[in-house]
């Protein structure tokens, strides 16, 4: 929770609870932060200044082979799918690679298939920063 002092923490923090009693959501409370001025949430470095990415996920895509084997394309789809939202055509891009994911298709790992791996590697560093709103809560 957001806020810059004690107080204002304490009221963003019951504006979100009720807010997740409105929706019928459960929270992990083991998973749960209070008054931190930094955390990770879904590969997200979250602060006062602004959310980023974490460096750390950043760089272990950035550092993955070219898959060999269905099971590495699933991984690598499954790291770089948490930013299609924010990569441009993204379902599109990684078509390639979701059509070797198709039953009875042999895994044939393609020189376009390299390419739209290679490309969507280079997406995510370049994925803008997201600077925190004030009114958030409002």
């Amino acid at each position: 929770m957001l806020g810059s002092s004690f107080d204002d923490c304490l009221t963003n923090r019951t504006k979100v609870l009720q807010r997740c009693r409105e929706k019928n959501l459960t929270l992990n409370w083991k998973k749960g932060h209070f008054m931190v001025k930094k955390g990770i949430v879904l590969r997200h470095v979250i602060s006062h200044d602004g959310n980023e990415l974490d460096k750390a996920k950043i760089d272990l895509i950035a550092n993955l082979p070219p898959p060999t084997c269905l099971k590495d394309i699933r991984s690598f789809l499954g790291h770089v799918g948490l930013y299609r939202r924010v990569i441009q055509n993204f379902s599109k891009l990684s078509k390639p690679l979701t059509n070797l994911l198709a039953k009875y298709v042999p895994f044939n790992f393609s020189e376009e298939c390299l390419k739209v791996f290679n490309r969507l590697k280079e997406a995510i560093p370049s994925i803008p920063i997201l600077h925190n709103r004030r009114s958030h809560l409002n």
